[in-house]
């Protein structure tokens, strides 16, 4: 779960609309928070989103696929959704997509 200080800096940069965003490493990938709200991961070279049941279909209606941190235990559910490369390019986009991954994530909280 190898992540690129390269990568991980352009993702801070693409989510800088979303607010102060912080980063922590975690079991070799990165949390990233919002004050004290945990609600993305970056785990090899993929930013992956929290989700919830409201904003899942967007990204399962993309063919995003969700972090799977068990190979041997692949049926294990994920709140957390790849993110679609236009998205992570398009810093407003990912700002909007950004913004309710935390909503999610203190929904869930």
């Amino acid at each position: 779960m190898a992540v690129s200080r390269d990568y991980l800096a352009f993702v801070l940069e693409q989510l800088r609309e979303a607010g102060d965003i912080q980063s922590r490493r975690m079991f070799g990938g990165v949390g990233l928070y919002l004050g004290e709200v945990f609600f993305a991961l970056i785990a090899d070279d993929t930013l992956y989103l929290r989700v919830d049941e409201d904003s899942r279909p967007e990204y399962t209606a993309r063919d995003m696929r969700p972090f799977k941190p068990y190979a041997n235990r692949p049926l294990l559910s994920s709140r957390y959704y790849e993110v679609p490369a236009d998205v992570l390019e398009d810093s407003s986009q990912l700002g909007a997509w950004a913004r309710r991954a935390l909503a999610a994530a203190t929904r869930g909280a």
